[in-house]
């Protein structure tokens, strides 16, 4: 695990989850396979291992970063700048 630049550039405290699930699976009609939670921004979104990708999507539209795990029990954090755990 590495400490990236991005991440001093994080909000603290990190921002409140916008929602329980991926908003954009629940749109299509899809089912996440694990959650992620921007920390720019709170977005939540659906992993890589997901149909539709939604996590990376969100930080292909807005640039935002890093991302932890928003599974329970899960606090791992990608950079998806620097594609590394951080």
């Amino acid at each position: 695990m590495s400490e990236c630049a991005h991440v001093a550039d994080l909000p603290r405290p990190e921002p409140e989850p916008l929602g329980e699930t991926c908003p954009e699976c629940l749109a299509a009609g899809t089912h996440p396979v694990q959650l992620r939670l921007c920390l720019t921004c709170g977005h939540v979104g659906c992993c890589d291992s997901s149909p539709l990708r939604h996590a990376t999507g969100h930080f292909r539209a807005t640039g935002h970063p890093v991302m932890r795990s928003f599974e329970p029990g899960e606090s791992w954090r990608w950079c998806f700048e620097d594609g590394s755990i951080v």
